[in-house]
């Protein structure tokens, strides 16, 4: 398999190819279609696993890329859940030391996840809108 595009710009994943036409696979929609072939270019410099991953939303990827495991996953709901936390009270509220917390925010702010805040006077962090994006699809909550 390897990715393609149309004479749109679009990628696609090549699934088969014959003489005439190809059989390609939208990335976003899983939608299979034949195209001839002399429409389609190679699309040199991403593999078709990148292209099969444009399936996943731009910010759930982002959220997927970021996250190493349950507790960091938990830390970014609970944002999402109570909205902008003040950084003192993070501490004190969550089963994590405070070097772990303060290298998962840290981790979080480098992909654009979370933004310090200013929350009741004091310095604290929120939710990205791209997070909230990503948060709400994976929960199945559209609406926060």
């Amino acid at each position: 398999m390897r990715t393609v595009r149309d004479e749109s710009g679009r990628r696609h994943l090549l699934v088969k190819r014959s003489s005439d036409s190809s059989l390609v696979r939208d990335p976003r929609t899983g939608e299979e279609r034949y195209v001839e072939n002399d429409r389609l270019d190679a699309a040199g410099g991403e593999s078709p696993l990148e292209t099969s991953a444009r399936r996943i939303s731009p910010p759930v990827r982002r959220i997927l890329t970021a996250v190493p495991n349950d507790r960091s996953i938990g830390l970014l709901v609970e944002f999402y859940d109570r909205g902008p936390l003040p950084a003192r009270s993070l501490v004190s509220a969550y089963d994590l030391c405070e070097s772990d917390l303060h290298g998962l925010l840290a981790e979080f702010r480098a992909a654009g996840l979370i933004e310090e805040r200013t929350v009741a006077g004091e310095r604290g962090y929120g939710l990205t809108d791209t997070a909230q994006d990503g948060l709400a699809s994976l929960v199945g909550d559209a609406e926060q």
